[in-house]
């Protein structure tokens, strides 16, 4: 007869085998055992912990900054609408901008929560390469990475949960403190930079945006940015971005450098 620690582990293989083959047909995503309201579990509890940690994520007021947030997420929504983004229905994609003029970063967690430094923002030359960062970042959330990756680090743990039945209810709160440690390895690093292009290829404005970043970050002394952590070339990223819009047959080229200086001037 079986033990039960054997039966616990067929039955693990067997749930692995079927989320194997359920997610491979799923949009926006890979292997993940993660469900779509898991993400939004998940994003909820970070964006929670970082609107109530102002000492490290200062969020720029609402009240006095109305158009900034109009902008930014008006170039959102238009990268939503491209109909390009996966689970652009599902999620609630709330952005917030972090008042710290000194680093150089976008990130976005699982369920669509996205977050923007004014130091990025400051620090970029156009509406194109604004789009094209925030682009990257909504196609970590779009092709749930985060999941992906906490898949990897979890899997075992979750299958548990799923097999047995029995919900520890500090899970998502276990899960959501290991996103703040995350990294995305290569591959989504460089799939989130082409689903940049995808999202940004029908608009008016030059799908390879993010290149322009790139351009600017190359050579820059001191601390590389989070952004380039697990994909370190600049270069590289240019020519790939670049390529892709290329292959892509992208046809827009506007910056709209003059709305986004007025942007830029407005954040004091």
């Amino acid at each position: 007869m079986f033990s039960k620690k054997i039966i616990l582990i067929l039955a693990v293989a067997m749930v692995s085998a079927v989320s194997w083959q359920c997610s491979a047909l799923k949009k926006g995503g890979g292997f993940n055992l993660f469900s779509i309201e898991d993400d939004k579990a998940l994003g909820l509890q970070v964006s929670k912990q970082i609107e109530s940690d102002p000492a490290k994520f200062p969020i720029l007021p609402e009240k006095g900054n109305e158009e900034v947030y109009k902008y930014v997420r008006g170039l959102t929504d238009k990268l939503l609408k491209s109909g390009q983004v996966a689970h652009a229905k599902d999620f609630d994609w709330n952005v917030q901008i972090i008042k710290d003029d000194k680093t150089l970063n976008a990130f976005a967690v699982p369920g669509g929560h996205l977050y923007v430094y004014t130091g990025i923002i400051k620090y970029l030359d156009s509406e194109d390469q604004l789009a094209g960062v925030m682009g990257h970042e909504i196609a970590h959330a779009a092709q749930r990475h985060s999941t992906q990756q906490m898949t990897k680090l979890y899997g075992l743990d979750a299958l548990r949960q799923l097999v047995t039945g029995n919900k520890d209810p500090g899970l998502v709160e276990q899960l959501a403190l290991g996103l703040a440690s995350l990294k995305f390895s290569r591959k989504h690093e460089a799939e989130a930079d082409e689903y940049s292009v995808k999202y940004l290829c029908s608009s008016n404005l030059n799908a390879a945006g993010a290149a322009g970043f790139f351009k600017k970050i190359k050579g820059k002394s001191g601390t590389p940015p989070e952004f380039l952590s697990t994909h370190p070339d600049p270069g590289n990223r240019v020519k790939d971005l670049e390529g892709m819009a290329v292959k892509m047959s992208c046809k827009g080229d506007d910056t709209n450098k003059t709305a986004y200086d007025k942007i830029k001037k407005l954040l004091k």
